[in-house]
């Protein structure tokens, strides 16, 4: 095995992504390992007495522990895929009505459109390697034995996310997009961050908050039943992740001096301003050719931008409201971007207790068989 360490993210597309069975043709020798080193001043604790001191932290971990699903066995990998139609509906492309891409024929429209569906779902497989390295910190700087609990079962849900992603992409698209920069910047900011207080923030609220929402935009437009069954069962365990941030971090933002306190709300505004945008890569508009800063404003204004960023902050803004980050310094800053007016939203306050303990959804091709 060759290593390569590199000082940023590989900035290409890797078109020679394979799927699992050319993986398991590659030697040692055909592989290459590309690190990214980080450093972060990250200050641990052990736990002494092991108790138990709250009870939702700990049904939340025995939930985790009952509905653990297994990338490959309870992914129908076997259903068919579609490759000479949308991957999602075409009305909710964000390059829908854009000059350049409505000029294409109708095969290449397509075939442009699953490459976006493949930088899109690149990021999800990003953005879950970011949020295992976070959770396993966690591990380590949680003050108590609920949370490092709770904080090792999630790293396993985010492992098996990344799996999961991966196969897909290996399997369903065969290439893989660089992260996006936005995405990166945030992630790097709370692995190097050495407040376990600003993790909980940056992962459980923020991170796992648009991952949702992200989510819950895949499911509402992917004509994928493949990708809508991997997503759905990723959405099981980030509920818990947030569920478990709000009602860790509820108790301790409140504990804290108003400067310390101002100071996380307002990392959490600036992170919320660049999320809102994080999905649209550019790196199938600039191979097609068009003009980067016109893609991006006309994505900036599509229908799909609305729908993502609504979900999104219905689901931040009343949790950041319930743990104490939404101040009256940052309101008119969450006013000035249209993002106040979610403020009373249900968000995670309520923990669905009923939903998180469903079964399993059973395979969806070989269940009907």
């Amino acid at each position: 095995m060759r290593v390569q360490l590199v000082d940023q993210p590989p900035q290409t597309v890797r078109e020679n992504f394979a799927d699992d069975e050319m993986v398991a043709k590659l030697t040692p020798e055909d592989v290459e390992t590309i690190r990214e080193i980080f450093h972060t001043p990250l200050t641990g604790s052990y736990n002494w007495d092991y108790d138990s001191a709250n009870a939702k932290i700990r049904k939340l971990y025995e939930l985790g522990k009952r509905h653990n699903w297994n990338a490959t066995l309870d992914v129908d990998w076997d259903a068919p895929v579609d490759y000479s139609d949308y991957p999602m509906e075409p009305a909710t492309l964000p390059f829908g009505g854009y000059p350049e891409y409505e000029a294409l024929p109708e095969d290449e429209k397509i075939r442009f459109a699953w490459k976006a569906h493949a930088q899109t779902v690149a990021q999800f497989l990003h953005g879950e390697q970011g949020a295992m390295l976070v959770a396993s910190q966690l591990v380590s700087c949680a003050p108590t034995a609920d949370a490092k609990l709770y904080a090792s079962s999630q790293t396993f849900d985010e492992a098996r996310h990344v799996e999961a992603f991966n196969m897909y992409l290996r399997k369903h698209c065969g290439r893989l997009y660089p992260i996006n920069p936005n995405l990166k910047a945030l992630i790097d900011k709370v692995l190097e961050d050495k407040r376990w207080d600003l993790k909980f923030i940056g992962m459980q609220l923020i991170i796992e908050g648009l991952a949702l929402a992200a989510f819950g935009t895949m499911t509402q437009t992917t004509r994928d039943p493949l990708l809508k069954q991997v997503v759905e069962l990723v959405m099981r365990d980030e509920g818990r992740h947030v569920a478990f941030g709000v009602n860790y971090l509820e108790d301790w933002i409140k504990t804290l001096p108003e400067e310390e306190i101002e100071d996380r709300a307002e990392f959490a505004y600036q992170a919320s301003l660049i999320m809102r945008d994080r999905l649209f890569g550019m790196d199938v508009a600039r191979e097609y050719g068009f003009d980067v800063d016109a893609c991006r404003e006309h994505i900036l204004k599509s229908h799909i931008t609305a729908v993502f960023q609504h979900l999104l902050f219905e689901r931040l803004m009343p949790n950041f409201k319930r743990v104490g980050l939404l101040t009256d310094k940052v309101r008119p800053k969450y006013e000035a971007i249209g993002a106040l007016k979610y403020e009373n939203e249900a968000g995670d306050i309520l923990i669905d207790w009923q939903k998180l303990d469903e079964p399993l959804p059973v395979k969806g091709a070989k269940a009907a068989a």
